[in-house]
């Protein structure tokens, strides 16, 4: 009995997790071009993962990739609602979350074990977005970065 606590307590020390300190530091990272901006931890996202797919800004990632955030405008040229917006990107089907209002839309699912999480701004001309993939199994270790970042999001 005694050795499978001192397992368990081991096995406990040895599991990967988020390093999230309240030290975390944080900056705003602003598209240049949009003004788009938000809050992001660049403790944590420290590699510079080059532009995104289908707009302007950049993707990040953590030392070891297990985790990438991208903030990004994508041309809405014709000024959509979010909630068109987003029918007209077709989001893969199983969305396990959905936020629709007249400013904005959230949305977020599980793929692959890893959950993916996308918020984008309206904006004129634009969709404002972040988007965070991350492994399902740390979703208690992400979920306050996910709301910070998502809550700081500009433009």
């Amino acid at each position: 009995m005694r050795a499978r606590r001192l397992t368990a307590a081991l096995a406990l020390v040895f599991v990967p997790t988020l390093a999230y300190p309240r030290d975390t530091e944080w900056r705003r990272y602003v598209i240049p071009s949009t003004g788009t901006s938000v809050e992001m931890p660049v403790t944590i996202f420290t590699k510079d993962a080059g532009p995104p797919d289908g707009g302007t800004g950049r993707r990040f990632m953590t030392d070891d990739s297990r985790a990438d955030l991208t903030v990004q405008s994508v041309p809405n040229p014709d000024n959509d609602s979010p909630a068109t917006f987003l029918f007209k990107k077709r989001p893969p089907a199983g969305i396990i979350y959905k936020r629709i209002t007249a400013n904005f839309f959230v949305v977020s699912s599980i793929r692959n074990d890893r959950i993916w999480y996308n918020r984008c701004n309206r904006a004129k001309s634009a969709m404002n977005c972040v988007l965070i993939n991350y492994p399902a199994a740390e979703k208690r270790q992400w979920d306050e970065v996910v709301a910070r970042v998502s809550r700081t999001l500009r433009g």
